[in-house]
């Protein structure tokens, strides 16, 4: 392990850029030597462009995505989306115990906690897990209050305006 010193770090909020303020600190811990694994809950629909850039970057950045290809249903989880999330979540305590990494980013988890797909205290035992030297990255909309007060730095992305709403789709290179 690299780090002295591994923090909690919570991205939340409505605004853009959650996934993407995450890949940047795994690119900067790719560059240090770091290994990072992120594990991307409810994005079975690929691959992003994150995905070939991690290509580019392995063996230190490795991008697992999981879940269904399509939207999960947030009144009426299909029960294969939530075992789907619990494999992944299964997935994150392998890769936080099994000291491996460096960096471990859950890339839409509180997503998959607000969705009904995971439950809150499975992700804050989770949270408990976490090695001393390992950094824990835990991003998506509608964070937990409760992850929010074990989490060590938390930034809010809130939207003020975005191009969606002018009809702008998802470009490819931009958005996925």
């Amino acid at each position: 392990m690299k780090l002295d010193q591994g923090c909690i770090q919570v991205y939340t909020g409505n605004g853009k850029g959650k996934t993407t303020a995450a890949l940047g600190l795994a690119f900067r811990a790719a560059g240090r030597g770091f290994r990072v694994l992120m594990i991307q809950f409810m994005k079975g629909g690929g691959p992003y462009g994150e995905h070939e850039a991690a290509k580019r970057l392995a063996p230190e950045l490795t991008i697992i995505a999981t879940g269904r290809p399509g939207w999960v249903n947030r009144e009426n989880p299909d029960p294969e989306d939530v075992r789907l999330a619990h494999e992944a979540l299964d997935m994150a305590r392998a890769a936080l115990t099994g000291e491996c990494y460096d960096l471990v980013i859950l890339d839409e988890i509180n997503g998959a906690v607000s969705f009904g797909l995971v439950p809150v205290d499975d992700v804050l035992d989770l949270m408990a897990l976490k090695p001393p030297r390992v950094e824990l990255v835990l991003t998506g909309r509608n964070a937990d209050e409760r992850v929010i007060a074990a989490a060590d730095l938390v930034t809010e992305m809130r939207e003020i305006k975005h191009y969606y709403r002018a009809g702008v789709p998802a470009r490819t290179g931009i958005e996925k």
